[in-house]
């Protein structure tokens, strides 16, 4: 027996943005045909051209590619093709609508979008299925009307559509992948439309043609397309074909276990972009959306070489899984804590240069725009910031004055005497030779310890006066970051700024 090589696809629609939806069909894809080494191939599906969108085919493919999603046959892959476009292969499913029609497999109708829609709205009445009534049916294919009146017709140049006759008393039966054996009575089947008046084919008609012409082994899609698979099916039976093996994906869920949807968050994948999640933390996230492991198994971060190796259809589930934004915000923490500095320097090095161009900062350019000054604030925000922007915008006193003081702190941490304190030290900070947090902290606690005081008594005046905020890394470890000449410049305006009776200037 002669084993095909693993071919899948990714197969969107230029609509608008990449759903999270498509983007876990894409990856589950990606992994299959990586782990089986194996091809994955991108195809746009553009029938409906009604619903296209100017440049949605360009944004999917490049937020495919951000993700680390590639074909194989694209350019980047060293291929010569880009993504298949559907609307570029017209004459392909003309022809091979026309062999329906000449095996009996298809026929024309003309009615109109009035009569569908009064014929749909009686059979709801009627508690029925809404299915197309064959008023079109030819007396060869069973039905009531000549040969001759089709004839007139297409002469006069009558708008139609090609429909696929399906047969009467069958049963349509396959084998899931993910939801095991599945079967469909004929009775259920629309007899559905395969060309549209426009000429253009129907998404199921040209779908089922290109994934044999692509000679695609496995299709890996949503759980939504599962009422398709009958029509599917019937037409690699009429056309003597033998269909690909099937998976259909869980749908994706909102916490109340709704169907996952705009009205309750964000669902594209550039919404989530926006707000600075990576790749990494997105793919590892999305993947789990209805895989995982197996038991035994306590790994929570995985990169995508991971996900290869150990990715299988068969730990898919049936059930739909929850989209907790909690865990994507948990992992993406957790690769900012493992992620080597020069990356994130790449990240955080615009954003920077974005807020210098709005903002005067009083420190040397050259020193905090330098790799060496971003590392140490990397290396010390790591556990504290949830985003890679955030080194910039959740601790902006690395780069910026404090321009106003947390007024609750200010009024919990001061008393008639901090300001002279803080005087004081100003004096021992400014003679030590070794600006380092070790002797900060020995020389702050040598200073209050004769006083009767705790360090925190200048811990917390002296955290508000360098970052303007109660919170943040260790003091003195932040203190060394900003160095000598930063901290003595900010305690002295803060000095000037705040007394006992009275708040900081805004």
């Amino acid at each position: 027996m002669v084993v095909k090589r693993v071919r899948t696809r990714f197969a969107p629609s230029p609509t608008g943005y990449l759903h999270v939806g498509g983007l876990r069909t894409a990856l589950y894809n990606y992994l299959f045909a990586k782990k089986m080494d194996g091809d994955f191939i991108i195809r746009i599906e553009d029938t409906d051209q009604t619903r296209k969108v100017e440049g949605a085919e360009k944004n999917l493919i490049r937020m495919l590619e951000w993700a680390g999603i590639i074909a194989d046959e694209s350019p980047e892959r060293g291929g010569n093709f880009g993504p298949y476009v559907q609307s570029e292969r017209l004459d392909i499913y003309k022809s091979y609508c026309d062999q329906l029609l000449e095996d009996n497999h298809a026929y024309y109708c003309f009615a109109t979008s009035e009569e569908l829609e009064e014929n749909r709205q009686l059979q709801l009445k009627q508690g029925l299925q809404p299915k197309y009534n064959r008023k079109w049916l030819p007396e060869e294919l069973g039905g009531s009307v000549p040969a001759s009146e089709i004839r007139k017709k297409l002469d006069a140049g009558d708008p139609y559509v090609i429909r696929m006759k399906v047969p009467d008393y069958v049963s349509v039966w396959f084998e899931d992948i993910i939801r095991g054996p599945i079967e469909f009575d004929s009775a259920t089947i629309d007899d559905q439309v395969l060309m549209k008046s426009d000429g253009f084919p129907t998404y199921h008609f040209a779908s089922v043609i290109d994934d044999h012409l692509m000679e695609f082994t496995h299709i890996i899609r949503g759980e939504e397309w599962l009422p398709s698979m009958p029509k599917h099916l019937l037409l690699y039976e009429f056309f003597g074909w033998e269909p690909p093996k099937v998976a259909h994906l869980p749908l994706l869920l909102n916490p109340d276990r709704s169907k996952l949807s705009k009205r309750q968050g964000d669902v594209a994948v550039e919404d989530y972009v926006r707000k600075g999640y990576s790749s990494d933390a997105i793919i590892n996230f999305v993947a789990m959306l209805g895989w995982n492991e197996g038991e035994g198994s306590e790994q929570e971060v995985y990169s995508m070489q991971d996900l290869i190796e150990k990715f299988s259809l068969e730990r898919v589930g049936k059930a739909g899984a929850v989209f907790n934004v909690d865990k994507l915000n948990w992992l993406e923490k957790q690769y900012i804590k493992q992620r080597p500095a020069e990356k994130i320097l790449g990240v955080i090095k615009p954003i920077l240069a974005a807020e210098l161009e709005q903002r005067v900062s009083l420190m040397p350019l050259e020193v905090i725009t330098g790799d060496e000054y971003l590392k140490k604030v990397i290396e010390l925000m790591r556990e504290r910031v949830g985003f890679e922007h955030e080194f910039v915008t959740f601790s902006p006193y690395f780069f910026f004055e404090p321009d106003s003081y947390d007024e609750e702190a200010v009024k919990k941490r001061w008393t008639a005497d901090t300001n002279e304190l803080l005087r004081e030290f100003t004096d021992i900070l400014y003679a030590l030779e070794s600006f380092s947090a070790e002797n900060i902290e020995v020389k702050l606690k040598e200073f209050v310890a004769p006083k009767g005081l705790k360090a925190a008594a200048l811990i917390h005046p002296l955290r508000i006066l360098a970052s303007g905020v109660s919170f943040g890394p260790s003091l003195y470890h932040m203190l060394e970051v900003l160095g000598k000449e930063t901290v003595l410049r900010r305690i002295l305006k803060g000095i000037e700024l705040i007394t006992f009776s009275e708040l900081p200037l805004e």
